[in-house]
């Protein structure tokens, strides 16, 4: 697989080819990016794949949803709709998107909507809310956020800065500079200061960014419904792990820590999950002999598993969802909230 990388190369090159004369269009004005008067604040990152985004943007939510009206605006990627849409109740993962979908199924009090052209849901947005949350749009230029929130996975930290399609960067190492907060995420929560050194020394922040190391929290297993579950994980469960998500190694490890009892289903990130699949869930699930076992799947792959034709089967299955927040290191909790409610209090 390295060595095909390397072949790649080349492809790389014209990439960033590309992607560089853009970011150069945009920071001279040729091309236009569109601010606004209100508070905008986008999370996302450089590399393709899950650097906890999503937890990061429901961090905000309950930060400052107490004292403002909120509207999250995502793309909704893998939708089978287009255009600007406001999630409802009733919104499932194929109508608006699987993060999407989980918002408005754990913030019923805010707005949810996706738009393929940010400056345009915006637009739709701004005149019935305070503050706006993007999530996955560090590399949508067209929109000029107030502050942008970058997020590097803690465990690529030290990969080659290769871009797609040799490497995983959807742009180059140095597009970190327009980020105001950079998060190294999914940390160990015994990081040391000599690996946090090393992270800041591989990072190199720019003099007008803040830099932040948190860790997942992973919070009480819920049924589909929501409701908390009783019951716990020892050595002599069985857990059947499914997951469609970009990186599942930090919820395997963890899963691995009570119960070496472990079977991964594991599809790619946004897998649209089928009858076949689930059906195949089911038939390992029922040949298990094990006389405790129980199966566990993330909140974002929950939404994918709420689809009418999946439904009849899933719900004879006793799934647990186990939801996920985030900590941060060095007491840097209140350090980062002030940053944010400073932002968004002077509009």
């Amino acid at each position: 697989m390295k060595f095909l990388r390397w072949l790649l190369i080349p492809f790389s090159l014209i990439y960033g080819l590309v992607v560089g004369i853009r970011n150069w269009c945009y920071n001279r004005g040729i091309f236009k990016s569109t601010g606004f008067d209100m508070p905008v604040i986008v999370v996302g990152n450089l590399d393709v794949g899950g650097a906890g985004k999503s937890p990061m943007t429901e961090y905000l939510v309950r930060l400052l949803k107490a004292n403002y009206k909120i509207a999250t605006l995502s793309r909704g990627y893998g939708r089978a709709t287009k255009g600007f849409l406001m999630a409802t109740a009733e919104s499932k993962a194929s109508d608006i998107g699987d993060e999407p979908a989980q918002f408005k199924h754990k913030f019923h009090d805010i707005d949810v909507a996706v738009c393929e052209k940010r400056v345009d849901g915006v637009e739709q947005l701004k005149d019935n809310h305070d503050v706006i949350i993007l999530d996955d749009a560090y590399q949508h230029r067209a929109l000029e956020p107030g502050m942008s929130i970058l997020l590097f996975d803690y465990s690529r930290v030290n990969e080659p800065h290769f871009l797609l399609p040799a490497g995983n960067l959807r742009e180059s190492f140095g597009g970190r500079k327009r980020a105001d907060v950079i998060i190294i995420s999914k940390c160990p929560a015994s990081l040391t200061d000599l690996d946090q050194g090393r992270v800041i020394k591989r990072i190199k922040s720019y003099p007008h960014q803040s830099l932040f190391f948190t860790t997942i929290n992973y919070l009480p297993a819920q049924t589909l419904d929501g409701t908390t579950v009783a019951n716990t994980i020892d050595s002599q469960t069985t857990v059947f792990l499914l997951t469609g998500i970009a990186n599942p190694k930090p919820l395997l490890a963890h899963l691995k820590k009570q119960t070496q009892l472990v079977i991964h289903h594991n599809y790619p990130d946004h897998h649209r999950f089928s009858l076949k699949n689930i059906s195949k869930l089911a038939d390992d699930f029922s040949a298990c002999s094990s006389q405790k076992k129980v199966i566990i799947t993330t909140e974002k792959d929950a939404q994918r598993l709420g689809e009418q034709d999946l439904l009849p089967m899933v719900k004879k299955l006793p799934v647990w969802v186990l939801p996920i927040g985030i900590s941060f290191l060095n007491n840097g909790q209140q350090q980062f909230d002030e940053l944010i409610q400073t932002y968004v209090r002077q509009y």
